[in-house]
């Protein structure tokens, strides 16, 4: 039983950071469409479906991260990971909003074929696209903090957000020393003619 319990406790504890992070973007998604859809005069639920899309992408996101190909440019630039990991859970998110729409289809009608076919015929396309760009721009966003995270680690992170100012840095001057006079600027040196 205490495996089982410190099990949960570390699965919560890790889908804590994703989940937060996608239900701002997707109630801002929301929120959006909402507001668009409220010039003619059509009125969404939208909070339910944007916290249970965020849990799956959230969701989706561990599952992800537990493959073995998800780490696959270790010890390349930041991008190359930021690139990857996006394809990645790009394509694994693309799957589960289909499988979303198609599942309970499939239910009803019994028939994966024919769900399928439907599904094909009656989904908003143009909304499904504009899920799909903003997942991509938040996904592109999350993957890029992570990795910065994880390059400069937490502990530092946390400091920069949260912790004291930092004294300024060789050369540096911030705004506040111009003011007193204690920033120092140097002249560029120009060569003497003849």
């Amino acid at each position: 039983m205490n495996a089982f319990i410190a099990w949960l406790l570390r699965e919560v504890r890790e889908v804590i950071p994703p989940a937060i992070f996608f239900l701002v973007g997707f109630h801002m998604l929301a929120l959006t469409r909402s507001l668009m859809l409220r010039e003619y005069r059509l009125h969404v639920a939208t909070t339910a479906g944007a916290t249970v899309g965020a849990l799956l992408v959230a969701k989706v996101v561990l599952i992800a991260d537990s493959l073995p190909v998800i780490n696959r440019f270790p010890d390349k630039p930041l991008a190359y990971n930021v690139a990857w990991k996006t394809t990645i859970y790009v394509l694994a998110a693309l799957v589960v909003h289909y499988l979303e729409h198609l599942v309970p289809l499939w239910w009803r009608l019994g028939n994966l074929g024919t769900a399928n076919d439907r599904l094909l015929g009656e989904i908003v396309w143009p909304h499904f696209w504009a899920v799909q760009l903003w997942l991509v721009v938040l996904l592109f966003m999350y993957c890029a903090m992570r990795e910065l995270i994880r390059a400069i680690g937490p502990r530092e992170v946390k400091r920069m957000f949260f912790g004291p100012a930092s004294s300024p840095r060789m050369g540096v001057a911030r705004d506040g020393d111009r003011a007193r006079g204690t920033g120092k600027r140097e002249r560029p040196v120009r060569g003497r003619k003849g």
